[in-house]
């Protein structure tokens, strides 16, 4: 098989291959035959492929043949057909092993199915016309194959940078790709322009192998001379491969890091949380230092403290931190970190110290003397209450104490009366019920006492201020309107009263009195119901329902002579709401009526 380039080359040259044999069937006569076939076939492993083989002009009959040239250049014989009519009839002689076979259509072309690697072959095409006139023309197939994905095994040790030479760095694999492909490698997403010429700074290795399949593998190993800088880099490779009518491909490897040793340079030294910028750390808290030294891997650490120029070693771990658990006031001073880093260069600041504060407040003790004070005039028992005495640092937030004062103002009971009826005075009666409050304060704290008995113990009032009230609850009498019901308030100091007056309460109305007239009111309006319902029944006759006429009825009407025994309704409704008067005189109401 040619190398790439030279396959590459070739898809430049004229696609159209004339090749014309001029012979003779006589001494003095001439023929002419010609060819035309693609030079170059490209297809994908796998694809099925047709390699055309078209005479040009005009034939009646022709013969035509495929061979297969190998790699020494001898031809072996694969199928054959003459031209019958319209359509070349013929057949496959030899697949030489191949699966699926050859096959030759009605066209003449050599069919391939499921193409592969290894059918990577000049394939000559003979026609023959007549006797002796024949031309031939050669097809190149070229089978293109894209490699799996990409693999990278990086080098899992340390790598040093101290080291002078360039060090294995990774190993990159494309497998069964074809034609073969190229590798390049990237750092931080640049390509490295490494050579393949083995030098101290860095160059790479490849290696080709064909597979069984006829597939090819392709193996690319970096060695680079590391830097420090190298410690968060990012590499990966690249599988660059070929594709039909002139396209690339590009397979990318997952990026790995490094693990590199490199010496310790420079080292950091810090207060945590919660210190200030200043450095003050509050008395009761739990402080941790941090040291941090910029090598690889990460060194010992040896924490110290200086007192009277000597170090007093406080702890040596591998983490860089110490925690000063509720660190006090004595554990203020000079603190240090020392990183203990054999590779590092001579002139290397390996340690760093600091000064730790530690910022307290004792209790505060309230007192006559000097100091902050604060000043109360005209006390009264509103000044009564807690005050709080507080100090802070401002340089250390979170930092204070405080001390409550309770302040406690004596005097004679103060009442207040404004709590005093549900209505106005004057406009009580007799019977109606009240809720009397009676609120005071002093110190000590007050008693109250009520004229009537029914008092509630004392509560502390709603809103505080040292207020406290008691509840009477009672009926209002008239004994009580002229008295009052009164409240005091009493202490060692004194006492306070105050009087609630109800004024005049108007009598309760008599029970008795009530319910007769009540019976009264009804009797009449039944009586007038009925008289107005029996006028209803008598509309339209004359002198019904008046008074004052004595004697007999008027005449023209015949019916007011009777007795009225006709009617015995009437009648008896009228004897019954009159008690009989009507029959035992005259000038009363007629019997109608």
């Amino acid at each position: 098989m040619e190398p790439p380039d030279a396959w590459a080359r070739t898809r430049g040259a004229p696609r159209l291959l004339v090749l014309a044999l001029l012979l003779g069937a006589q001494p003095d006569a001439q023929a002419e035959v010609q060819v035309s076939v693609p030079p170059l076939v490209e297809v994908m492993r796998g694809e099925s492929v047709a390699l055309n083989c078209t005479p040009l002009g005009v034939h009646d009959y022709f013969m035509l043949e495929w061979y297969l040239a190998d790699r020494s250049g001898v031809r072996h014989r694969l199928a054959s057909g003459e031209l019958r009519g319209s359509e070349i009839q013929g057949g496959v002689h030899s697949s030489r092993g191949r699966s699926p076979p050859y096959q030759l259509d009605s066209q003449g072309r050599l069919m391939l199915a499921e193409a592969q690697v290894g059918d990577e072959r000049d394939y000559v095409c003979v026609v023959t016309v007549g006797a002796t006139v024949t031309a031939e023309a050669t097809v190149r197939l070229q089978v293109f194959a894209k490699p799996e994905a990409t693999e990278v095994a990086p080098n899992r040790g340390t790598l040093s940078v101290t080291d002078d030479i360039a060090q294995e760095i990774a190993t990159c694999n494309s497998r069964n790709g074809n034609p073969a492909p190229k590798i390049t490698w990237h750092r931080n997403g640049e390509p490295l322009q490494v050579p393949m010429e083995v030098n101290t700074e860095g160059y790479m290795t490849s290696r080709t192998v064909r597979e069984a399949s006829g597939l090819q593998s392709l193996t690319s190993t970096l060695y680079l001379r590391l830097r420090k800088t190298d410690r968060d880099a990012s590499f990966h490779c690249s599988v660059h491969y070929l594709l039909p009518k002139g396209q690339h491909g590009r397979l990318d490897s997952p990026p790995f890091g490094l693990t590199l040793h490199y010496p310790t340079e420079h080292v950091q030294f810090w207060v945590g949380s919660p210190a200030t910028t200043e450095g003050w750390v509050r008395e009761g808290d739990s402080v941790q230092l941090f040291c941090r030294g910029d090598g690889s891997p990460s060194p010992e650490y040896t924490f110290y403290r200086l007192q009277d120029k000597q170090e007093d070693v406080l702890k040596i771990n591998l983490e860089g931190n110490l925690t000063l658990e509720r660190v006090q006031r004595g554990q203020s001073g000079i603190y240090g970190c020392r990183v203990e880093d054999y590779d590092a260069e001579e002139d290397a600041e390996l340690s760093q110290t600091l000064e730790l504060r530690v910022a307290y407040l004792d209790p505060l003790e309230l007192s006559n003397g000097d100091g902050p004070t604060l000043s109360l005039s005209s006390v009264t028992f509103d000044s009564a209450g807690s005050y709080t005495c507080e100090a802070s640092m401002p340089t250390v937030p979170l930092l204070s104490r405080n001390r409550i004062l309770r302040l406690l103002v004596e005097g004679s009971p103060e009442l207040r009366p404004e709590e005093t009826l549900p209505k106005a005075e004057g406009s009580w009666t007799e019977g109606d019920e009240v809720r009397l409050v009676c609120s005071a304060r002093g110190y000590p704290e007050p008693k109250l006492k009520w004229s009537q008995a029914g008092g509630h113990p004392a509560e502390p009032a709603p809103g505080g201020q040292g207020w406290v009230s008691s509840s009477l609850t009672l009926k209002v009498t008239s004994a009580l309107s002229q008295d009052g019901v009164s409240c005091e308030a009493s202490n060692p100091h004194g006492n306070a009263r105050h009087v609630f007056h109800f004024g005049p309460v108007a009598p309760q109305t008599s029970q008795a009195g009530v319910a007769v007239m009540a019976v009264a009111i009804s009797v009449g309006l039944l009586l007038l119901v009925v008289a107005a319902f029996y006028c209803m029944r008598r509309k339209g006759r004359p002198g019904c329902c008046r008074q004052g006429e004595k004697g007999a009825p008027p005449s023209g009407d015949p019916e007011l002579s009777h007795s009225g025994s006709q009617r015995p309704e009437q009648t008896g409704l009228l004897m019954g709401g009159a008690s009989g008067g009507a029959r035992r005189g005259s000038g009363g109401f007629r019997d109608e009526c």
